[in-house]
């Protein structure tokens, strides 16, 4: 077996898919998840992308179904959190909008972001290294007390966690380890960006959604493809089993071994 066909077996792609089937598939795993754990519902960052919107679509679904089927509220919370002023920030809401979100809450990480900076930078400066994070570090920082704060509320409101995490992210190891990595459940887990695309144009994320640029908004003018030098394109063809040029195989396949300790279980003896 090629280390594509391997790569493609662990998660678990297909070629093409039938995109109202796997709709309801996802769906049926939300409500099930739900009903097994005892929570009242679930809860999804939405960053103005398209991996949230479509996360955030089915899980509307999930919780409206369930509610109706039990009698009794289930619900889904989008959060948005933004770091100081978010300049897309409309996207975010208009998903939410979309898909009718009755709870929604903004959380601003700005502050709480650069106090564990400067107490990262205090640490640097004890060391006798004086120095400023580095903007990939502070984004790290990011990611990660997104988290801490959508687990606050998921605590609080007795929710799961809902990630966004798919295989085209999966086989870079584009996220960040118990940042955005670290949820409660992955609808998406088995999907390519291409088939991501196509559910979203489905279930009708907004098109200035679906227009834009992949990016994880980290810091100013990043972008997924620019920060990883593979295209969406050429990362789905490789996930569909199809040859890609060169180049492009040699960087998936390489990220896919770097970040292997992304996708393991924590090691131990």
């Amino acid at each position: 077996m090629s280390l594509q066909e391997q790569i493609i077996a662990e998660l678990r792609v297909k070629p093409e898919i039938n995109v109202e089937e796997e709709v309801r598939k996802r769906v049926n795993f939300l409500k099930e998840y739900v009903l097994k754990s005892g929570t009242k519902g679930l809860l999804i960052a939405i960053s103005g992308g398209i991996d949230s919107a479509v996360a955030t679509a089915l899980c509307k679904q999930a919780t409206d179904e369930l509610t109706e089927e039990k009698g009794e509220e289930y619900k889904t919370l989008g959060v948005f959190q933004p770091y100081g002023e978010q300049v897309d920030i409309a996207h975010s809401y208009a998903v939410a909008k979309a898909f009718d979100l009755k709870y929604t809450v903004e959380t601003n990480i700005e502050e709480a972001v650069n106090e564990i900076a400067l107490e990262v930078e205090h640490g640097f400066k004890s060391l006798g290294a004086p120095r400023h994070m580095t903007p990939q570090g502070k984004g790290n920082v990011k990611a990660r007390t997104r988290m801490v704060v959508q687990y606050a509320l998921s605590f609080e409101m007795n929710l799961l966690v809902v990630g966004t995490d798919h295989a085209s992210e999966a086989i870079t190891g584009f996220y960040t380890k118990w940042g955005d990595g670290a949820v409660d459940i992955t609808p998406l887990t088995s999907l390519n960006k291409r088939q991501v695309r196509q559910i979203a144009a489905y279930v009708g994320v907004p098109q200035e959604v679906l227009d834009k640029a992949p990016t994880a908004g980290l810091w100013e003018g990043q972008t997924d493809e620019k920060e990883l030098g593979i295209t969406y394109d050429d990362n789905s063809d490789y996930l569909e089993g199809k040859e890609i040029n060169a180049e492009a195989r040699e960087k998936l396949e390489a990220a896919y071994l770097r970040t292997a300790h992304k996708r393991n279980a924590i090691p131990g003896i």
